[in-house]
């Protein structure tokens, strides 16, 4: 169990919260690139507790910027998307994707203002689709140029599921918890009929294996289950990479999940998932990675479907409360990668407050060639494959 306080130290993620600072060193998902069009070019987002606004202006760059004007805190997200940059629609004066603001409509010509004034802005990015921002401080860290968002050998598919009223830390936890398919998923789907999905995960769990893996350019914990009885089986392993993803593979697809905190309460999960070729051939590749925006989990009553997986996690994580109390838990054996996991947040939390960049961070542009994370052999491990680097 953890104390109130252990908890809020974990699960706050608020500018100058404990967690809040760990998350913000890392390049976090903020959306598909393709939801951003010319016909809507910008879009309200809330991240980590701030209120933003992404926009992608009339040359294609991409920015995120705070919410509130500078000027007078009127709504930039009503604002018009120019050539170079976005317009506050209460006095129009103009920002940059990087906040700079270039142009202050009805001040005079030669103010000196406009070399002082800038808007709360953070970097956007745009790699296999997905927009990524940096909110921490300094110098960002490299982008990790994962295989998945790379691989010219399959197709992609970006879901974006519906928000979830829960904490962020539910969620991260569940990845590190591999019991939960026995009764949430596979002995549900039993019931509900759905037989051959089901019977896939309804095998007897022999035992479990946790560690904590670190790389030079991740660092995260792995968890397997093994099987036992007539369809005895070492499945693959589920790396849960530090701080806020989970790769999984699931019969022809390789997911990976991404969970972004929105605020203390609320957590959106963009789920990036890639089909290699059945030959390992390449294909062509869109322009841009299709997205699709998963319906409700629950019905008009605000009842769960519990015909899925993602409606059974969402139940599972969200009736445990908004930020669940840790101080009455009870954990078992089973429970190992949680505490596993637990206990590298809080070796990473404490690295920041030291100063020092938490483990996972890449600085180095060589070790951000092609990061692959192998899971079919069941061992996590990093390789390059210079065949299937993007160009």
């Amino acid at each position: 169990m953890l104390s109130h306080e252990q908890n809020a130290e974990l699960t706050r993620v608020g500018a100058g919260t404990p967690a809040g600072e760990l998350m913000r060193r890392y390049w976090q998902p903020v959306g598909p690139a393709a939801e951003l069009t010319a016909e809507n070019p910008k879009k309200k987002i809330r991240v980590m507790g701030e209120e933003l606004v992404l926009f992608r202006d009339g040359s294609g760059r991409f920015g995120l910027v705070e919410e509130q004007c500078c000027h007078r805190s009127a709504s930039l997200l009503y604002g018009f998307v120019e050539e170079d940059g976005l317009r506050c629609p209460y006095h129009g004066w103009k920002f940059d994707c990087t906040g700079k603001c270039i142009e202050m409509p009805f001040e005079p010509k030669d103010t000196r203002l406009i070399n002082h004034v800038r808007q709360r802005a953070y970097p956007v990015r745009e790699l296999g689709g997905m927009l990524w921002t940096y909110m921490g401080p300094g110098e960002a860290p490299e982008l990790p140029r994962w295989a998945q968002l790379l691989r010219k050998d399959g197709v992609r598919r970006i879901d974006v599921l519906p928000l979830l009223d829960c904490n962020w830390l539910q969620v991260m936890e569940n990845s590190c918890d591999p019991c939960h398919t026995y009764y949430l998923h596979a002995h549900t789907l039993v019931l509900k009929g759905k037989g051959d999905m089901g019977t896939y995960y309804y095998r007897p769990i022999e035992k479990m294996h946790f560690e904590i893996v670190e790389e030079a350019n991740w660092v995260g914990v792995r968890k397997q289950r093994i099987y036992g009885g007539d369809e005895a089986e070492e499945e693959d392993g589920h790396p849960v990479i530090f701080p806020n993803f989970l790769l999984s593979p699931q019969r022809e697809h390789l997911v990976m999940h991404m969970r972004l905190p929105v605020d203390d309460t609320h957590t959106q999960i963009y789920r990036y998932q890639f089909t290699p070729t059945e030959d390992g051939s390449e294909v062509p590749q869109p322009n841009q990675v299709p997205f699709q925006n998963v319906p409700p989990l629950r019905d008009e009553y605000g009842v769960y479907h519990m015909n899925s997986f993602a409606s059974h996690d969402a139940m599972a994580w969200e009736t445990q409360g908004a930020i669940t109390d840790r101080s009455r838990e009870n954990l078992g054996v089973s429970d190992a990668g949680i505490a596993l996991y637990r206990r590298l947040l809080r070796e990473q939390i404490k690295r920041v407050q030291e100063g020092k960049d938490p483990k996972g961070l890449i600085r180095d542009p060589k070790l951000n060639e092609y990061i692959d994370i192998h899971v079919s052999t069941g061992q996590a491990r990093v390789a390059r494959d210079q065949k299937r680097q993007s160009a």
